[in-house]
């Protein structure tokens, strides 16, 4: 065999075997050749497009600034005019006020939002009690409207609101809260959506309102607010709210500082299941009886009611404490009482007004009904665990601070008598009866009691102290060993039965020594 063909041959066997299928191990690794594959192309990466970050604006109900939550819902329309630029005007030249109603209005004014927004209504109208009372639940106007929504009493009864000797709840921050949103949604509807005529209704009514629209449509005039004929203290009522919402909207433009209030809960409702004194309440939650009054303004007395499903409003803070602390007192340590002696001479009434109480309250205690009572037996009568001055804002001490304040020079005490009028006593003393609602903080249309004591003040001057120059004071006399009711009345120029009628004296008793009693003075006669 020739070199050639030694060469050829291992190349056409390699070729040979290339193309046939290998079913066991060749003896020569080093012949198998691997076949080529064909390149592969990368595929192409494609990346996923890059989202831009969107941060959105936080919601009214996510904003630090309560203020902020309420000017972000805004919805009535806006307008300029001389009206509300006026208001505008009063606003700056105060803006102290805005600062003090802010202080009052923190503890309420988140409920009051929530409310609101609950119910679908403009956020302005969160501004209304600065309208109505710079949102003062103690206020008391000459319309003989109450509370921070000022109510009057028929609308208030209209809208479910209690009212008597214990508790007014045109001064309670929920109940009256409640009252005035459904009133003001009850005008919305009445004048067919029509915030700005429902807003005119709640300061002047819905007749005054719709009179005016109808005279105007008579006429062919128009019937929007500012076309409206009303009374000056509505047609300005409107503007003020208005002016409010553009000063919250761009106080930096008016020179406006709105206090930055907490968009968060402040207070919260607590049941109390059973009467309780107001001292003790505000002890078992930690905090001040004037505080508590002021949270809870509905209350006129040194206790919550004895009937009905009462609560306290108290500051979050305070309330698990007082929860705790109410679950360990039975409901019998939550009063105080006393064994009372009827005496010959008391009348059922006599002994609940002394006792700071009502005689159908002691009727209740004490089983039995009707009026009749009889000396020597006992009665078991709920008080005060404090002094009755330490109740600061209940009514009697509020009347009395009032009635204390400083209006002239001479004070004269007034016995409201049979046929008495405001007009009539106003007359006598040569002073305005407005006035004198104003010193005993009552509206002129209120009635008078019999027996109400009311407080006149006059500047000093014969010609100004009234009839004879008469004026009564209260005072209180220590008894002395030898006196007697008939010693003491000669000597103040009194009569024997009024002496016994303040006092509820028994005229079959002796005086004591050290006894204290009221008269009613006249100083003119015992110190000239």
């Amino acid at each position: 065999m020739s070199k050639v063909s030694k060469i050829v041959l291992p190349t056409l066997l390699v070729s040979s075997l290339a193309g046939c299928e290998l079913t066991s191990q060749p003896e020569n690794p080093a012949l198998v050749v691997a076949p080529i594959e064909e390149p592969r192309h990368a595929e192409p990466v494609i990346s996923a497009p890059v989202e831009p970050t969107v941060v959105l604006p936080p919601t009214p109900q996510e904003v630090a600034n309560l203020w902020q939550r309420i000017e972000m819902q805004f919805s009535l329309p806006q307008t300029d005019n001389k009206q509300i630029t006026s208001q505008l005007n009063w606003y700056r030249k105060h803006p102290k006020y805005i600062e003090r109603m802010s202080n009052r209005a923190e503890p309420y004014l988140f409920f009051i939002v929530q409310e609101i927004e609950k119910r679908g209504m403009p956020l302005e109208i969160a501004l209304l009690p600065i309208v109505e009372s710079a949102f003062d639940p103690f206020a008391y106007s000459h319309g003989a409207a109450s509370g921070m929504w000022q109510i009057i009493g028929d609308t208030g009864k209209r809208f479910g609101l209690k009212n008597n000797w214990w508790y007014d709840g045109r001064r309670d921050v929920v109940a009256s809260t409640y009252a005035a949103l459904d009133y003001l949604q009850f005008l919305h509807k009445h004048f067919k959506g029509d915030w700005l005529h429902a807003l005119a209704a709640y300061n002047s009514g819905e007749g005054r309102v719709g009179r005016a629209i109808k005279r105007n449509r008579k006429l062919g005039k128009a019937t929007d607010f500012w076309s409206l004929k009303l009374p000056n203290e509505t047609r300005d009522y409107v503007p003020k709210l208005l002016a409010l919402a553009k000063l919250l909207k761009a106080p930096d433009e008016y020179g406006i500082a709105w206090p930055t209030l907490t968009n968060s809960i402040q207070v919260e409702q607590v049941v109390t299941g059973s009467q309780i004194d107001l001292a003790l309440a505000a002890k078992l939650a930690g905090m001040k009886l004037r505080d508590l009054y002021q949270l809870n303004p509905g209350f006129n007395r040194w206790a919550t009611p004895p009937n009905g499903d009462y609560k306290l409003l108290l500051p979050v803070e305070n309330a698990a404490e007082f929860k705790v602390a109410l679950k360990k007192t039975p409901k019998k340590d939550r009063l105080h009482w006393t064994r009372y002696q009827i005496k010959s001479g008391d009348t059922l009434g006599q002994i609940a007004q002394r006792h700071q109480t009502t005689s159908s309250i002691i009727r209740q205690i004490n089983g039995f009904s009707g009026n009749n009572i009889r000396a020597g037996k006992f009665l078991l009568i709920p008080i005060a665990s404090s002094n009755l001055s330490d109740y600061q804002l209940s009514a009697d001490s509020r009347l009395a601070a009032t009635q204390n304040k400083k209006q002239g020079q001479l004070k004269t005490t007034y016995i409201v008598k049979a046929g008495d009028n405001l007009w009539d006593i106003a007359r006598k003393y040569k002073v305005s009866h407005r006035s004198i609602a104003k010193w005993n903080g009552m509206a002129p249309t209120d009635n008078l009691g019999l027996g109400k004591k009311l407080v006149i003040w006059q500047s000093t001057g014969s010609s100004n102290a009234g009839p004879r120059n008469k004026v009564l004071r209260t005072i209180t006399y220590k008894v002395r060993n030898g006196d007697s009711i008939a010693r003491i009345a000669q000597k103040f120029n009194l009569k024997i039965k009024d002496v016994v009628r303040w006092n509820s004296l028994n005229v079959k008793k002796y005086l004591q020594p050290g006894q204290r009693l009221k008269l009613q003075v006249d100083v003119t006669q015992i110190y000239s």
